[in-house]
């Protein structure tokens, strides 16, 4: 595919993903999140043809005037949303499948020292909210919706929500993906609450028939 059509694409997920975007021409003066990706290609095929010192400078520019720090290593699929993008880092061995939204504050990192394959790999159709943080070289399956603040640190199933530090699976295929609310999502700890509440209440009953008929 070509360079102009894939910020064409790029420029497409923007205006149907983001209520605040009202034209073409707007998107691409005024969203980093396309000049990080404008500016990614030539890094990554600089960096694919061990050009490495000129793709880093590269993406160190791009760092400077968007807020948006990806590794010309990189893999990046066709129209990746990065929403306001600010403080957005995106590690040497990620790979980021079609159709991702990734918000502020985003890490997909690594864990250590460890050489080769150490950053995730993000499927198709995935939603990464704000300050979330997914660390490893694991796989994030298609259709699944990370919550804001979540640590990831483990492989993620297709289809599945996942909240909490560290992030656990909350829902499978609860929701369609195109549901961008990143707010009302399941909270684990609040249901067990419930939970040990109703029960206490439960015994509570229990005690108090035992105590009435002695």
């Amino acid at each position: 595919m070509s360079f102009f059509k894939e910020i064409k694409e790029d420029i497409g997920a923007v205006l149907k993903r983001d209520p605040a975007a009202r034209n073409s021409l707007e998107v691409l003066l005024c969203y980093p999140g396309i000049w990080a990706l404008i500016w990614h290609r030539p890094a990554h095929w600089l960096y694919r043809h061990n050009l490495r010192l000129l793709a880093r400078i590269l993406s160190q520019l791009t760092r400077f005037f968007t807020g948006i720090e990806i590794h010309p290593g990189a893999t990046i699929g066709r129209r990746c949303f990065i929403d306001h993008g600010m403080a957005v880092v995106i590690g040497e061995t990620t790979e980021i499948g079609n159709d991702v939204t990734i918000y502020q504050g985003v890490t997909l990192g690594g864990t250590g020292k460890e050489t080769g394959k150490r950053h995730p790999t993000i499927g198709n159709r995935v939603i990464i909210s704000a300050g979330a943080r997914v660390l490893g070289s694991f796989k994030v399956g298609d259709d699944v919706k990370i919550g804001s603040g979540s640590v990831v640190v483990n492989e993620v199933p297709d289809g599945s929500t996942v909240v909490g530090v560290p992030g656990h699976v909350v829902r499978r295929y609860g929701e369609p993906i195109e549901d961008m609310d990143q707010v009302h999502l399941p909270d684990p700890v609040e249901q067990q609450i419930v939970d040990l509440e109703q029960r206490i209440k439960h015994l509570e009953s229990v005690i108090e028939k035992l105590t009435n008929e002695r």
